[in-house]
């Protein structure tokens, strides 16, 4: 008897393509199939090039969100692809929220979350392989939580030895944040030059600064870590 589900994409299917340079969408939630995307421009980035505003390091510093990793990746992954204002597809089908549930299971998908009053209020995706984290979607439904969560992986990624942080496609957003556009030759370029291990997981990483705060804001070290140069 054939299965009414489409398969999942293999683990390691994923990875070759996002080592190739390309990475999987649809044209709606409910799209068994898939297509392959290659941009012509690609959005990354820089980390030591993050923006971050006055009133956002102040966001941070006061710890106004819990932020945690990897602690509810399915509710992250199916906010992100939750109707949105103006639009009411999503490229985030089914089929590829289960793919990278089974990536995040096999350690190479990775979840970022802001609560508020223990409530899901923001939060982003991503798959991570080698020295590089390619930021898949991210998701607001309060005020600056995506900037925070975004904040944080950065800092997270800088204390790690990560050296690519790959925005995909350019928005006025990210833009803002301080994303840049390179070609698509020179994306691949910076992969092959991160391959190898990070000096630490992004878990361990997030553990690291819990414990090194103590006492203090958590935030703080964030916001201290990111006005410093890499």
């Amino acid at each position: 008897m054939h299965s009414p589900f489409p398969p999942v994409i293999p683990a390691e299917m994923l990875l070759l393509a996002y080592r190739s340079g390309i990475f999987p969408m649809a044209d709606n939630r409910d799209d068994p199939d898939i297509f392959w995307v290659e941009p012509r421009e690609r959005a990354i980035l820089p980390l030591d090039g993050f923006r971050m505003s006055r009133s956002l390091a102040k966001v941070i510093r006061q710890d106004r969100f819990k932020v945690t990793l990897n602690r509810d990746f399915d509710a992250v992954i199916n906010a992100c692809a939750a109707p949105r204002p103006g639009h009411d597809e999503s490229w985030i089908s089914d089929r590829i929220v289960e793919s990278y549930r089974q990536l995040h299971i096999a350690g190479h998908a990775h979840s970022i979350e802001c609560r508020q009053d223990g409530e899901l209020v923001g939060g982003l995706y991503g798959v991570a392989f080698d020295r590089v984290f390619c930021g898949e979607s991210m998701f607001s439904a309060a005020r600056d939580a995506s900037k925070v969560a975004l904040a944080w992986l950065v800092a997270l990624m800088r204390q790690s030895g990560y050296r690519v942080l790959d925005c995909q496609f350019m928005t006025d957003h990210l833009a803002s944040l301080g994303a840049v556009e390179i070609p698509q030759a020179e994306y691949l370029r910076r992969i092959a030059e991160a391959r190898g291990e990070p000096d630490d997981g992004l878990p361990e990483s997030h553990a690291q600064i819990m414990r090194n705060a103590g006492q203090s804001s958590p935030g703080k070290l964030i916001a201290q870590s990111l006005t410093q140069t890499s």
